[in-house]
């Protein structure tokens, strides 16, 4: 029976052709396997499988997860989460490929983006929502002002302003909400030109999100995410607190928000 695997060209383009070839098959994929992204049984022949590629910076990593879990896709993480993710996938399941020359080093950023994960009770109903805000001033590239864009950048790319948290902002596509086994790893922007999705934000370790943010996240398939200057939330250590903020942001003209959809559970 052939299997029900999906290879997109991206994983093909990494792995090779023959290596592609013989995973579709059969000859180098399980039958069964744990889905990467939730964490339960699959049979690639028996359901919709995709075959998912973990990047790092010296290795990488091939695991399988249910097609309504994760499109095929290669997702770029850091060596330590990647090592994270050999340790999360059985053996049998994990297939380092060859070792790739270390990536050049970025140049630091001025400023980080802080993401703090929370439920938010809009219109009677729990969303899963991310709250991103900066720890410094955002300047526009290019300009070496003091003034802060961090709103107007993200305005420009669709985002919209929020006066207050009474409904769902409106779906951003091509924007996603990267979950992969289990916690949270990347928000994803639309790539240069029609090509593949990049990370506008990655976490340096995969972010833990509770029980009930992935439950609302899988009941919605999308996550609210929520933008404010630096200053405007600060760390709240409960939702409550968070609420507050949020709203005491959007009445002062200082939040803008995008639904974005789900990629994992």
């Amino acid at each position: 029976m052939p299997r029900m695997l999906d290879v997109s060209d991206d994983v093909r383009a990494e792995i090779g052709d023959e290596e592609a070839d013989r995973l579709l098959v059969g000859v180098s994929a399980p039958g069964s396997y744990d889905c990467t992204s939730c964490r339960t049984p699959g049979d690639c022949e028996q359901e919709r499988t995709s075959t998912v590629l973990f990047i790092g910076d010296e290795t990488a990593v091939l695991a399988f997860a249910h097609a309504g879990c994760l499109p095929s896709q290669t997702v770029k993480v850091t060596e330590e989460q990647l090592q994270g993710a050999v340790r999360s996938i059985n053996a049998d399941q994990a297939r380092p490929e060859q070792q790739r020359p270390a990536a050049p080093e970025q140049a630091p950023e001025q400023a980080v983006l802080g993401v703090t994960s929370g439920l938010l009770l809009i219109a009677g109903e729990l969303h899963p929502a991310l709250v991103v805000e900066p720890t410094a001033p955002i300047a526009r590239p290019g300009t070496a002002g003091a003034g802060d864009d961090f709103l107007p950048l993200l305005i420009e790319q669709g985002f919209m302003p929020v006066t207050e948290l009474a409904s769902t902002p409106s779906v951003l596509h091509g924007w996603s909400v990267l979950v992969a086994m289990g916690q949270l790893h990347a928000v994803l922007q639309p790539g240069t030109d029609g090509g593949r999705p990049v990370a506008w934000w990655q976490a340096h370790q995969p972010l833990q999100v509770t029980e009930g943010w992935r439950t609302a996240a899988n009941k919605h398939q999308q996550v609210l995410m929520f933008a404010a200057p630096v200053g405007s939330i600060g760390r709240q250590p409960r939702e409550d607190l968070l609420r507050d903020a949020l709203d005491k942001a959007a009445a002062g003209g200082q939040l803008v928000a995008a639904a974005l959809p789900l990629a994992g559970t």
